[in-house]
């Protein structure tokens, strides 16, 4: 984006929000919408599923779904998947991660129709057993299951990947999909394999030009290994359920995992918001389409401002990457003394000398959906216009994690 067009760009969000008081959150239809079309574009006709934890609100889920090519929701915990099927949202979700909620389970046992809608995830026998013991077979609704497999790369002994399902192999998963099947009361319906070092990590860092060509050698050699345990999992899975869907992929992977022959429908989430780690991505950014508006409260020496609050940051390795990233105007960078801090944030550059106390600076969250566990509401801009104010999960009352 270049200088003239974030000039633009702040015009039209101070115009719009000219009687709102810092902090607030806004999201730019326009922005939004593009991302959207383009991440459709990039599935290839393959069904994308929308990732509620990147976006963490049920009006900005229920815009993502009226777009061609999206279909269902991947959420994150199960009372939150029981929240939005109850709420009409979707009937279709799938559970991205194993529950013990002992309460949220007995709650989906005890209703065919939420079981009928909602898909769990499990990488084994131990997650059925505790969903035994929260209802009996005999006593409940018959569960859907997906098998969660290990997306990760193994090479050498290392693990390129986050730490998730113990089954990485074809083997291990037919070894498990016949436990499965061989248990009363369960249904397995999918299969699901997210590479997280391929979809979820950056291959342009910025300023990192060495980093960057090693990421993309690896992933390279990651897809291809992928491709051939997609393949071999599915197969052996076939053996011994008719499952209906092998769920794969991430924002920075999904024309990759499209191609997959294996693979029936993609993830994405990220991609809608287009938050500050999507900048070190090649094959697809997206455009900005979220951002949060601080006040500057004090002036502490030519070339600073302080605004107020600012200590938004984003979830895992520890890493400035984490921060937020002061966007708008141009020409402001956190201090790496203080970083972005919990009641106020100083910035330095030359933006700094323009700026008085008042004005407001704004921010691109690092990550996509934790920007609305800050906030009550989203801000809808069109043009420069607020053209709706919709509620966050945060300011439905809902924190599910």
């Amino acid at each position: 984006m270049t200088t003239t067009t974030r000039d633009a760009l702040r015009e039209r969000l101070e115009k719009a929000t000219a009687d709102l008081d810092p902090p607030f959150a806004v999201a730019d239809l326009a922005a939004f919408d593009a991302n959207a079309r383009a991440l459709s574009r990039l599935a290839a006709g393959k069904p994308l599923r929308v990732a509620s934890k990147s976006v963490r609100s049920r009006a900005i889920l229920e815009r993502a779904l009226a777009t061609p090519g999206w279909r269902g929701v991947m959420a994150y915990t199960l009372a939150e998947a029981i929240w939005l099927v109850r709420s009409g949202m979707t009937h279709d979700a799938l559970v991205a991660y194993p529950t013990a909620n002992r309460s949220a389970l007995r709650e989906l046992a005890a209703d065919p129709g939420l079981a009928g809608a909602i898909t769990l995830m499990v990488d084994g026998p131990a997650q059925l057993d505790l969903l035994d013991s929260v209802a009996t077979p005999a006593h409940r609704a018959e569960i859907r299951v997906c098998l969660d497999l290990d997306g990760s790369w193994r090479l050498l002994g290392l693990h390129i990947g986050v730490r998730r399902s113990p089954v990485h192999t074809a083997a291990a998963a037919g070894d498990v999909a016949r436990e499965i099947t061989a248990r009363r009361g369960f249904r397995l319906v999918g299969l699901m394999a997210y590479d997280a070092q391929i979809a979820g990590l950056g291959d342009a860092p910025p300023h990192e030009k060495l980093r960057g060509f090693a990421i993309r050698q690896m992933q390279r050699r990651s897809y291809r290994d992928l491709l051939d345990r997609r393949s071999a999992a599915l197969a052996a899975v076939r053996e011994h359920a008719d499952v209906e869907f092998f769920n794969s992929g991430g924002t920075g992977s999904v024309a990759a995992t499209a191609a997959d022959p294996a693979v029936t429908e993609v993830t994405a989430g990220s991609g809608l918001f287009g938050p500050a780690l999507f900048d070190g991505y090649r094959a697809w950014r997206p455009e900005p389409a979220a951002y949060f508006a601080l006040a500057v409260v004090r002036r502490p020496a030519r070339g600073f401002v302080t605004v107020s609050g600012g200590g938004w940051i984003a979830s895992g390795q520890t890493h400035a990457s984490r921060q937020p990233l002061p966007w708008l105007p141009a020409g402001l960078r956190l201090v790496d003394m203080e970083g972005a801090g919990e009641v106020q944030t100083p910035l330095r550059g030359p933006a700094a000398d323009g700026l008085r106390e008042g004005d407001r600076v704004w921010f691109r969250h690092a990550k996509a959906g934790e920007l609305c566990e800050h906030v009550n509401e989203l801000h809808l801009v069109d043009g420069a216009e607020v053209v709706e104010t919709v509620p966050t999960y945060r300011g439905e009352g809902r924190a599910f994690l």
